[in-house]
């Protein structure tokens, strides 16, 4: 298992692991556990999360549901302002935490586009919108392996999160 710096990082990882066994959705169950484990509540940006599980809307042709919930959660928090929306010099240091995100994550599952980590993880890809392939997809396990897949996700973010609002100020 792997060690974090923070312990609400493990938390991250164990309440989001533990959200995509019972209940799916791992964008959602991504930002759950970042959220409670930070003690953060937002409905609308929680609600926003669903529709993008399985590389959005079950297609697994896009990115990593995971990925994206876990930048979601540091976009909430550290992203552009509508206030500043038209300044597009405004510093927005989400990119950066976001990048950080993606470059862990990529170095960790070697992929972010969700059939892509499903056939490194699994040996094959699922149309999770086809009924026979979605049993096929629970027979092989694939909520274990998408389970750690979003908990390691919500700890990397964690970790990006606790880290900036732990930095000190200029």
């Amino acid at each position: 298992m792997t060690s974090y710096r923070y312990p609400q990082a493990q938390k991250a990882f164990e309440l989001a692991e533990t959200y995509e066994r019972k209940c799916t959705g791992c964008a959602q169950t991504t930002l759950a556990g970042i959220f409670d484990a930070l003690d953060i509540e937002n409905e609308d940006v929680f609600k926003a999360a669903s529709g993008l599980a399985d590389g959005i809307g079950l297609t697994g042709n896009g990115s990593c549901g995971a990925l994206v919930g876990a930048a979601m959660a540091i976009g909430h928090l550290f992203g552009r302002e509508r206030k500043d929306f038209s300044d597009m010099m405004a510093p927005m240091d989400s990119y950066l935490m976001v990048k950080s995100l993606h470059d862990r994550f990529m170095e960790t599952f070697g992929h972010i586009r969700c059939h892509d980590i499903q056939h490194h993880l699994m040996g094959r890809t699922y149309n999770l919108l086809d009924p026979e392939e979605l049993r096929q997809a629970f027979a092989d396990n694939m909520v274990a392996h998408c389970s750690r897949v979003t908990g390691t996700a919500a700890a990397m973010a964690a970790e990006i999160i606790l880290d900036a609002q732990n930095k000190p100020n200029p």
